[in-house]
């Protein structure tokens, strides 16, 4: 009688997603209880889940650059870069927009903000100023490309990637060494990650013992009604916008879902897209996205495609009018919606990201910035939320962009569960 093999093995343990899942429901427990005993335990959390953060920040820059290059110059797809790019562009600027405009009804409807009183002359925590659209466009050339990969700039990153892959596969089979030894590197760099999310349930598990250890279990109370807004409205956004997407471009949904929940785990509980984005890249590529698709889009929607964060900006920005007790009428509503379509698509590059972007916001309509002030004592739990329906957002877009552009090989069942029991997915 032939022995089961290695692969069809019937898995012992748990997957790493299950452990993610214990980690994160341990390190609430872990956070409640020096939330309740001894709160000047929490900081002891914190650097074992920057840890985390940085082990993954350490993968980033090489692996976009890997397998950018690999895929662009190694099978001569430079003449489809400009097409799948326009349609990329097209489309996260149409769900970004009706993110904006959910947003804005969630917070007309709800008006979270009536009744709040403005902690007015309070320390405004917001050094930084926003960039203009010019500092925008600039900020997207790096200067040194050494000096990006080592901030982690992923939009500086990708533009180099793509011109250097564009120069390389002009040079013909002069360049084919460089391009085996990308390839070589992207692999190395996925079994590299696959190392990493060892460490996964223990980042997880210190990240959330340290927000509920260091802001106690009110923290999930406080300012509970705009918390519940926004929740609300990622809701709606993602059974009203991305569901349908999903559905127009015949998405297998119930595979979407079991690839994309590790990503999306880990983006709640660590609020950092950068630190799903290794992960994201590995597991749509197995649902059946080809790798010069993955290298492409998944990136550059982390700086034009953050849906999460775009109906954030317009719901909160509505809510310190609504708490300061400014009416805006429809108008100034919509005008203010056109403002963020354009500064929201620089948020990857602002120090402080959407609180800057915030800022500039409430400047601009002589809102007043303690509005900030009040927000930031729940915005943690609201980064949550919205770093987890960026990163969906971007999977989904992903996989979109594979459709569209009639290249999506849809995995199958077995090859799921295989790439499940080894661990990957």
């Amino acid at each position: 009688m032939a022995q089961p093999s290695s692969e069809t093995r019937p898995r012992r343990g748990l997957s790493l997603t299950q452990q993610i899942f214990v980690g994160l429901a341990l390190g609430i427990v872990a956070g409640w209880l020096v939330s309740e005993y001894n709160p000047a335990l929490a900081p002891y959390f914190r650097p074992f889940s920057q840890l985390f953060l940085r082990l993954i920040k350490m993968i980033i820059a090489p692996l976009i650059f890997s397998t950018l290059v690999a895929g662009i110059a190694g099978a001569g797809h430079v003449k489809v870069v400009g097409r799948m790019g326009l349609r990329a562009i097209i489309y996260f600027e149409i769900v970004t927009t009706l993110a904006l405009v959910i947003g804005l009804v969630a917070v007309n409807i709800m008006r979270p903000g009536v009744g709040v009183n403005l902690p007015i002359g309070a320390r405004n925590e917001i050094t930084a100023v926003p960039q203009t659209w010019d500092q925008i466009l600039l900020h997207v050339v790096p200067e040194s490309v050494i000096r990006a990969m080592a901030e982690g700039d992923v939009l500086q990153i990708v533009v180099f990637s793509i011109i250097f892959a564009i120069a390389l596969g002009m040079i013909g089979e002069k360049g084919r060494p460089v391009v085996a030894v990308c390839e070589a590197v992207a692999e190395t760099m996925f079994k590299f990650t696959n190392i990493v999310m060892h460490y996964a349930p223990f980042g997880v598990g210190a990240a959330i013992a340290y927000t509920v250890g260091h802001g106690g279990v009110r923290v999930l109370w406080n300012l509970a009604w705009l918390v519940g807004t926004l929740y609300l409205a990622l809701t709606v956004f993602i059974l009203v916008v991305l569901l349908p997407v999903a559905l127009i471009f015949r998405v297998p949904i119930r595979k979407f879902v079991k690839a994309v929940k590790e990503p999306a785990i880990i983006a709640f509980s660590t609020t950092s897209s950068e630190a799903a984005l290794p992960r994201a890249m590995e597991v749509i590529e197995r649902l059946g996205v080809p790798r010069k698709i993955v290298a492409f889009v998944l990136p550059l929607g982390y700086s034009f495609n953050l849906d999460g964060t775009t109906l954030y900006l317009s719901l909160a920005s509505v809510f310190v009018a609504q708490a300061a007790g400014v009416q805006l009428t429809i108008a100034q509503q919509i005008t203010m919606l056109l403002t963020l379509m354009l500064t929201s698509k620089g948020v990857a590059g602002v120090p402080r990201a959407s609180l800057v972007i915030l800022a500039g916001t409430l400047a601009s309509y002589g809102l007043p910035l303690e509005g900030i002030t009040l927000i930031l004592g729940v915005d943690e739990l609201m980064d949550m939320a919205r770093t987890m329906v960026n990163v969906i957002g971007n999977c989904l877009a992903t996989v979109v962009i594979a459709k569209w552009e009639g290249e999506f090989t849809e995995a199958s069942d077995r090859d799921l569960e295989l790439a499940t029991v080894r661990g990957e997915i």
